[in-house]
């Protein structure tokens, strides 16, 4: 390999870029994200003072957004949300549409693993110390968009906006939050053991469409 070659080679910035391949990566990534986290939204909990489910979704935006970087993410979430409302029964419940009152939590998701994605990209992945800070901002994110949207919908004061989109959900999140950010560490762990320690560190740059070969 010339010197040239390992110039132009850069390092992974997230744990999508240790595999190989460009274009068709990405897609099978992007596709495989999105029906992982409509697989993960059938895992659905009701609560009768509140119309909006518990579900896996969350852990999945994290999980995602972390591993494949900010733009893989967010055409996975942007994937996910609009063939969900062209019909795609991968919402909670096997539904599809957007005429739901928890329809902001989906936009939330988007926006959320972009954030995750751009931390990611500068190593908050790397350690769990990192990680559960870029979890829970990401997670404030989602709450910002699904409570707003929740408020909006069915004409809820702030009060009780959060006491029904909020406060049931905040135990089940702290878990999600501390199940990826104890994951996405070992995942590079794991990498940095087979690989002979190859991933190196997290570059200051984002990881966007091209940044790894």
């Amino acid at each position: 390999m010339s010197d040239a070659a390992v110039l132009r080679r850069r390092p992974p910035l997230v744990l999508a870029d240790l595999l190989p391949g460009t274009l068709v990566r990405d897609t099978l990534l992007i596709v495989g994200a999105a029906g992982f986290i409509g697989l993960l939204a059938q895992i659905s909990i009701h609560l009768s003072f509140t119309p909006v489910p518990i579900t896996g979704q969350t852990l999945g935006v994290l999980l995602a957004g972390t591993a494949l970087g900010w733009w893989r993410a967010g055409a996975a979430l942007v994937l996910y949300a609009v063939a969900g409302v062209a019909g795609v029964p991968w919402f909670a419940d096997h539904t599809s549409g957007y005429a739901s009152a928890s329809f902001g939590y989906i936009i939330g998701f988007a926006a959320a693993a972009v954030l995750c994605g751009y931390l990611a990209g500068r190593g908050a992945d790397r350690s769990v110390l990192r990680s559960v800070p870029a979890m829970l901002t990401a997670e404030v994110v989602i709450y910002a968009f699904g409570l707003t949207w929740l408020a909006i919908d069915l004409h809820l004061g702030a009060s009780a906006a959060i006491a029904d989109g909020l406060t049931p959900f905040l135990a089940g999140d702290a878990i999600k939050a501390a199940l990826a950010a104890g994951l996405l560490p070992a995942a590079w762990w794991l990498a940095g053991r087979r690989g002979g320690g190859a991933s190196g560190g997290a570059s200051a740059a984002v990881s966007g469409p091209g940044a790894a070969g």
